[in-house]
């Protein structure tokens, strides 16, 4: 589903972010990419979600190529993929049920459609209760659950988290992790990308170790939760 091909990246002449990334990433996976802050996991992140492009060798996802994707391809592609960033960038002029129905709007969904998918996705991210507050007054895991309930309620195929638990509490990324872990057995493929080592050393799933723009580790984990 998703392909990285020698895939090189920099933003600066000799200031490589991403060097020879050879990397496959099945339907259905759940993967933890680790490594330091400044080591390359979020452009890895953004380079699947194409709003990044490797400067050279090529990123493959769901069977569009970055080499040969048209520009109008790229907002049907994101379509199929969500991303929750690093910052919330929820609209906070706006109630949550606002936020989650966005997607949906953009992308043209009937009006019947939209209202359904978003109570869905906000009851099961334990939302419903606060559907008509403005982000200002959630917590910092509410928000969160904000973004994920946005990110999945087009049904994607995969769901990209960056640094999703990296303001939160120990409860609060305990919950968001299991709402993550939900997610994913209902047959999304979740890319969690984390500095934290605590996560991939607990948890029995693939683990791909980035180091100064290259990948260092690739296994999985026998270790229980």
């Amino acid at each position: 589903m998703i392909e990285f091909y020698h895939v090189n990246k920099h933003y600066k002449p000799n200031w490589p972010v991403l060097q020879d990334v050879n990397l496959k990433i099945d339907k259905g996976e759940f993967v933890l990419i680790t490594g330091k802050s400044g080591s390359g996991k979020s452009t890895l992140l953004h380079l699947i979600y194409m709003n990044e492009f490797p400067v050279s060798g090529q990123v493959v996802v769901d069977g569009v190529n970055s080499l040969t994707v048209r520009k109008r391809e790229i907002p049907i592609l994101r379509r199929r993929i969500g991303m929750i960033f690093q910052e919330f960038h929820l609209l906070y002029d706006r109630t949550v049920y606002d936020n989650i129905e966005l997607p949906l709007l953009l992308t043209g969904c009937p009006r019947r459609e939209i209202k359904k998918k978003a109570l869905k996705v906000l009851a099961y991210a334990g939302l419903a209760h606060r559907m008509y507050e403005q982000p200002a007054f959630l917590s910092s895991g509410e928000k969160q659950r904000v973004c994920i309930a946005r990110a999945i309620v087009n049904s994607p195929i995969v769901l990209l988290a960056d640094e999703p638990m990296g303001s939160l509490d120990a409860d609060n990324s305990a919950d968001i992790l299991t709402l993550l872990k939900n997610i994913n057995a209902g047959g999304t493929a979740v890319i969690l990308a984390t500095h934290n080592p605590d996560w991939a050393r607990r948890m029995p799933l693939r683990c791909i170790t980035v180091d100064k723009g290259r990948i260092t580790e690739d296994r999985r984990s026998a270790q229980a939760l």
